[in-house]
């Protein structure tokens, strides 16, 4: 099961993302989250204080690493095609939550056209974990859509994209959704979020019916999401939160006949 969450800035990707990977955990996948924002909050989200998530290594920030996997010895020329198992290994992070924690960093580009070597060594640590079998991953995507790409969007199983009731959220959804299905991607899914009232959630439907979108689930607005990040909690760990519940119920649609 690989999973893409993506959306527009500030709509509660990060949240989804994290309620999914610590669900498929508990369900007995090998789960790795991936947080491949360039403002990584995944961690925090996982469970971990802010002390240690500033220890955390942003793969695309290792100049040694990448170096070691990209160099030839011939100046402006790097190797694209390299074993990326030992990256795995050493630097991802057992979380709180459980799942375990991989940091990208910045990542300019999923497809094709990027020539640095620290992208090479991002994208060859994506499709290592998109290949692979038998994990549940799941990728907290960057923000909005330039993230999308043929190169690594076309294997991935499912994207969701998750969005608020607001104008601006939603035709940035309408946007990842039509790239998404450019770059070949079968199951694409609107989430709902932070879903107030009725009124809120009209919206999203007609609009979804208008643009041939799919919706999935409506996560709720809970105060208590908005509590815990206050106080420095992942909201994660209340399981009376609605909005946690439902998230949680997103997984379970996500591995059913039915989607």
């Amino acid at each position: 099961m690989k999973i893409a969450v993506s959306g527009k800035g500030g709509v509660g990707k990060t949240l989804i993302a994290g309620g999914l990977a610590v669900f498929f955990m508990q369900k007995r996948f090998k789960t790795i989250a991936i947080d491949a924002d360039p403002s990584p909050n995944l961690a925090l989200t996982l469970g971990m204080s802010p002390d240690e998530t500033r220890l955390i290594q942003p793969i695309s920030e290792n100049a040694k690493l990448i170096e070691s996997k990209t160099k030839t010895g011939y100046s402006g020329v790097f190797r694209l095609s390299f074993t990326v198992d030992d990256i795995i290994r050493q630097y991802s992070v057992k979380t709180p939550l459980g799942p375990n924690l991989i940091v990208m960093g910045t990542v300019k580009s999923m497809g094709a056209g990027c020539t640095c070597p620290a992208n090479a060594v991002v994208r060859a640590l994506l499709r290592h974990f998109i290949d692979e079998q038998g994990f549940a991953v799941i990728v907290d995507m960057e923000a909005g859509v330039e993230h999308m790409g043929r190169g690594t969007a076309e294997r991935v199983d499912k994207m969701l994209i998750v969005t608020d009731a607001g104008l601006k959220a939603l035709e940035t959804a309408k946007h990842i959704h039509h790239l998404a299905l450019e770059a070949g991607m079968k199951q694409v899914f609107l989430v709902g979020n932070k879903i107030g009232n009725r009124a809120q959630r009209e919206v999203m439907v007609h609009f979804a019916e208008r643009n041939h979108l799919n919706i999935l689930d409506f996560v709720p607005f809970d105060p208590k999401v908005a509590e815990a990040e206050i106080d420095g909690r992942s909201p994660l760990l209340d399981k009376n939160s609605e909005a946690v519940r439902v998230i949680e119920s997103l997984g379970d649609k996500l591995t059913s006949n039915l989607t």
